[in-house]
């Protein structure tokens, strides 16, 4: 269950745009600590860089390197080395925040920055990952969070309910908000009774001065290692009884019994207009899609999933029977539309589906007016229906490929074909 029984933290200030001078300030601290074989020794989040606006895809190149560099050193100690760089971007796109777990093989494993700071303006710099996955390692799963991911409790619980008894943390966590890290940190490992090690940078940073205060907390809540406020390193044991002990009890992390009712998720507009409402004055963005999903198939649910990732909820307007006979004659739909919207609604990556009655769900966005219209690719931007309104309201069209090449049309006929 534990990946490690060893932790280190090496804390320093992370030089703006300097990868040279911070990798041997990691090689310094490295050397002063001495810890002993099979530790994982964390980094602060972008150790190499910081984040050094402007230069980040040149940043991004450099990674492969500094990859090799901590191998050697893992591979004359026996330690591994975890902390985030910037990760070249494989389409040619904004790189992204990685926290790589690097032994003396190399790269094992990594996690992708869920969640970017827009505060720092981080989602100018880098794209966000997805898959936030633990690690998977000979001896267990590493759990992995970047900075502001510790703020979503659900990433951290996801992965100790997979399996993982350790997550390791790697940030650029401001003084202004030292308590918000050690509370942050404390609740993780107490909710997902977990090791919690957390590697922070230190001093100014640019702009910004830095909390330091690295931490190691137990499942329990104790703290196993603090740093302070300046650069520094520190070790401590993982005491794998403890965990055992403490989830022989009650294991609150292994429950998770299913609460919510999906067919709530089926709403009229008028209900859902106040949702939104509430929604909307937290800062969310409301994504929208529409169509009739008569046989909802893998195509549909891949571009819902893409749909849902360009907002922070997602509604899905849905023809009605009558619209859908508009569109494509009497013998469709195949499936009511209660059903369609039932179907739908189980759906994790849909928030809310209306039902509307015309022939385009023109005045439904009117009435909605969503941050972000998603349609198909094969649609150009000037027959989107309802683009314009959207664009004028300050919104956004995003056009989504699908992933399979699936008809609704061709599945049907292939069904009717097999009944004759």
């Amino acid at each position: 269950m534990l990946p490690f029984r060893r932790v280190a933290l090496l804390q320093f200030r992370v030089r703006l745009g300097e990868p040279a001078a911070n990798l041997e300030r990691v090689r310094a601290l490295f050397a002063d600590l001495a810890p002993a074989e099979g530790t994982l020794v964390l980094l602060p989040e972008l150790w190499s860089c910081g984040f050094d606006a402007g230069r980040m895809a040149r940043h991004a190149a450099a990674t492969p390197a500094l990859l090799d560099a901590l191998r050697g050193l893992a591979a004359a100690s026996g330690a591994w080395f975890a902390g985030s760089l910037p990760e070249p971007a494989g389409n040619g796109g904004l790189p992204r925040n990685t926290f790589f777990l690097t032994g003396p093989d190399g790269v094992a494993g990594r996690y992708r920055k869920q969640h970017l700071f827009a505060f720092w303006k981080e989602d100018r710099l880098l794209a966000p990952g997805d898959r936030p996955r633990a690690i998977a390692t000979a001896a267990g799963l590493l759990g992995a969070l970047v900075c502001y991911d510790l703020r979503f409790p659900e990433l951290a619980r996801e992965q100790a309910f997979a399996g993982c008894g350790l997550l390791a943390v790697s940030a650029q966590w401001p003084m202004v908000r030292l308590d918000h890290w050690q509370a942050l940190l404390t609740a993780r490992a107490i909710e997902n009774q977990v090791f919690v090690a957390a590697c922070n940078s230190c001093g100014r940073t640019g702009h910004t001065e830095m909390a330091g205060h690295s931490m190691a907390v137990a499942p329990d809540g104790s703290r196993l290692l603090t740093l302070g406020s300046d650069a520094g390193s520190g070790q401590c044991s993982l005491d794998g009884s403890l965990l055992a002990t403490l989830r022989s009890r009650f294991c609150s992390v292994g429950e998770r019994p299913w609460p919510w009712h999906d067919r709530d998720k089926v709403i009229s507009l008028e209900g859902l207009l106040p949702r939104l409402a509430a929604i909307r004055r937290q800062g969310s963005r409301v994504a929208f899609t529409n169509g009739c999903f008569d046989i909802l198939h893998a195509g549909h649910v891949s571009y819902l999933e893409q749909a849902r990732r360009c907002g922070d909820c997602l509604v899905v307007g849905l023809n009605s029977d009558r619209s859908v006979r508009l569109l494509k004659g009497d013998s469709r739909p195949v499936n009511g539309e209660q059903e369609r919207a039932r179907v739908l609604a189980a759906l994790g990556c849909v928030d809310f589906v209306v039902i509307f009655d015309d022939e385009t769900p023109i005045d439904l966005i009117r009435a909605l007016l969503p941050d972000v219209l998603v349609k198909g690719a094969d649609w150009p931007e000037d027959r989107i229906v309802g683009a314009a309104e959207v664009k004028a309201a300050g919104g956004r069209v995003e056009r989504i490929a699908f992933e399979h090449q699936v008809s609704t049309s061709a599945v049907i006929e292939s069904i009717r074909g097999q009944g004759d």
